[in-house]
């Protein structure tokens, strides 16, 4: 788990400082489903909307603000016009409300917060807020979990799970975003007396169900999906433990009960699983693991028996939320930096179709650089792949089984440490720059950029 630095330094040593200017703006998002959880409306980091410039000429995206934030890797949830910003700053966890097209602040809602990272990435939360029927949920890196009314940032509810629940700090702290299905708020717990999974009462936080199992808190997000014709919560589960333990649960959301059990965890002491779950239709489900065992596919027979029908050590996904269209799926391989590769899987046939770095050069402060995804983010919009990768490249991506294309690309900023996926709502994209830029020296930010045609 050691951060790979090297190659962002090279790189780093070649740029000059450059400043980024912000503008106003002050046309209103319209027509869009919003972005309630971090990987989006339909929970697969594929986005609806239409009309999405492609295309990018000089200077473009536009900039249309952009505001200073604090420590964390959380994505932005949105609904309407209020986006919600959850970030660490002065020794608090902030959870704030802003105006998703100017910018300007709405409420906010903080507590104290006491965690530091072993590992020196940084300490804020992990975990996105989640919106649901004009309410916020939050999960703070020591397990706060807290209500709030959209509309004002009222506090409605909060426990701290982790004094409750004796919850180990972990690797990275918590991790795992909040689901919320059918007026429950379901999350991967790790707590004491093998207490792994509970379901909160949305609307007064009161416990309904708790799923028992020796596994831990991974950093992976539940995610519902239809396995045999009956609904079910997938939670790729497994925290910190001598010898390390975890695997996929399946659980039915209704009543708590564990309906089948798929032990998937690296022998690595050091090794987290972060990737969620990836329902394939047809009963089968796709799993991936950074540290040892790689990527698996398993099918699920009528009494929810996993079946093994594909596994390769080397499709090993660190945390990006690979992605399946047209009976393929992509994603980017990789524990470290460098090495890191995008792949297409055929999902008919169950072979590699590619796997190799999508790369381009580019020219920044005069010099010519070849420049990577390395461990991207990937949204599909509109067929296509709009890919951030972890130095903030923005770069649209056609892919298909024979190959890519770079169809257009751009320099955001030059940070490390740009491992959240943007929010995409109404044509604007959100993205978080979580890390100091080398090129303008900004620190950690919440750009707004203009990406309607």
């Amino acid at each position: 788990m050691q951060n790979s630095s090297l190659l962002f330094l090279s790189l780093c040593l070649q740029l000059a400082n450059p400043t980024v200017q912000s503008q106003g703006n002050s046309r209103t998002v319209e027509n869009s489903p919003g972005w309630p959880r971090f990987n989006g409306p339909n929970d697969n980091a594929k986005s609806p909307e239409k009309n999405i410039l492609k295309v990018w000429k000089k200077g473009e995206p536009k900039v249309l603000w952009e505001i200073p934030k604090g420590e964390g890797y959380a994505s932005p949830a949105i609904s309407g016009e209020i986006l919600v910003l959850f970030h660490r700053t002065k020794g608090m966890e902030r959870i704030e409300g802003i105006n998703a097209v100017d910018g300007t602040s709405l409420w906010s809602h903080e507590y104290p917060v006491e965690y530091e990272d072993r590992y020196g990435y940084s300490s804020g939360p992990r975990a996105s807020p989640v919106i649901d029927s004009g309410f916020v949920y939050a999960h703070g890196v020591t397990a706060w979990l807290t209500c709030l009314e959209l509309e004002t940032g009222k506090l409605v509810w909060s426990r701290d799970l982790k004094k409750e629940f004796d919850i180990p700090d972990y690797f990275f702290g918590k991790g795992s975003n909040p689901l919320v299905f059918q007026s429950q708020v379901i999350l991967n717990l790790g707590g004491k007396d093998n207490a792994c999974v509970i379901s909160l009462n949305a609307k007064d936080g009161s416990t309904r169900w708790i799923t028992r199992d020796q596994w831990g808190a991974s950093y992976s997000s539940p995610v519902i999906a239809t396995i045999q014709g009956q609904e079910v919560c997938l939670v790729f589960a497994g925290g910190e433990s001598r010898p390390p333990t975890g695997g996929l649960l399946v659980i039915d959301p209704r009543q708590g009960k564990t309906l089948s059990r798929f032990p998937w965890r690296s022998s690595n002491y050091e090794s987290a699983n972060a990737v969620p779950p990836i329902p394939l239709g047809g009963n089968r489900v796709f799993l991936s693991e950074c540290y040892e065992k790689g990527g698996v596919i398993l099918q699920f027979t009528e009494d929810f028996r996993p079946e093994v029908i594909w596994r390769d050590s080397a499709i090993n996904l660190h945390w990006m939320t690979p992605i399946e269209t047209k009976g393929f799926l992509y994603g980017v391989s990789g524990r470290h930096q460098r090495g890191a590769e995008v792949f297409c899987l055929n999902l008919k046939s169950l072979e590699l179709e590619w796997k190799e770095p999508i790369h381009w050069m580019d020219s920044l402060i005069g010099r010519d650089l070849r420049l990577e995804l390395f461990r991207a983010s990937f949204l599909l919009v509109e067929g296509k792949f709009l890919c951030l990768s972890e130095l903030g490249s923005l770069v649209w991506v056609d892919m298909d089984e024979r190959g890519w294309k770079v169809i257009s690309k751009t320099q955001l900023f030059f940070a490390p440490g740009t491992w959240t996926l943007p929010a995409l709502h109404g044509g604007l994209l959100y993205v978080m720059q979580n890390e100091t830029d080398r090129q303008s020296k900004s620190g950690p930010r919440l750009i707004c950029y203009d990406v309607r045609k």
